[in-house]
């Protein structure tokens, strides 16, 4: 499996790009987002490869960062959505943006991608929000965890989240006084805020 080429950008067209390598001449295709990246023809480039195999195909997918590349195969892994989809989602916003609608089950913004329905919208949100990385740094390791505990639960993650913070902001730190104060909010245990 090729994992990354970098080579000589021999030409670049919307949705692909030929990398020369050592005398071979590489067929990626790529975002749309990403070409503006690019250097001039004739300039090295660097791209991170995901290959893809298929019966009747070999297909290289060209990204800028290691994030775009586990977000292409993330999709890739979605029933319906094939590798031209996760192309045209990654082309249709942003790294961080898709992050955030993840987050924000935010069906509006993720359905004014092309060729991206309500369905499938929900479908991705449903799948994948907590599959990829937050767009926010956790407060620690703990934080997390408890975070995740508390999604496990059945705890949808914004919520969860809320609450979370709520009882961070109250100085626990260990991970089961957190988890029990975080339930309290969640059950409307908690005694109001002074």
């Amino acid at each position: 499996m090729i994992g990354s080429l970098r080579g000589r950008l021999i030409s670049r067209r919307p949705e692909n790009v030929i990398i020369e390598v050592n005398g071979v001449g590489y067929h990626v295709n790529v975002p749309v987002s990403i070409l503006s990246n690019l250097p001039e023809e004739g300039s090295n480039v660097f791209l991170h490869i995901h290959t893809h195999v298929r019966e009747d195909a070999l297909q290289l997918y060209g990204f800028d960062t290691e994030d775009e590349k586990k977000i292409f195969t993330t999709l890739l892994g979605i029933t319906g959505i094939g590798p031209k989809m996760a192309l045209n989602i990654l082309s249709g916003i942003s790294y961080d943006d898709f992050i955030r609608a993840l987050e924000a089950e935010d069906v509006a913004l993720l359905c004014r991608i092309p060729g991206l329905g309500k369905k499938t919208a929900h479908r991705l949100i449903l799948e994948l929000r907590e599959k990829l990385p937050s767009s926010e740094k956790p407060k620690d390791r703990i934080f997390d965890d408890t975070l995740s505990a508390l999604v496990n639960l059945g705890y949808k993650k914004p919520v969860a989240k809320e609450s979370l913070e709520m009882a961070y902001k109250k100085g626990y730190r260990d991970i089961e006084n957190l988890l029990k104060e975080s339930l309290k909010y969640l059950t409307g245990n908690a005694a109001p805020e002074n």
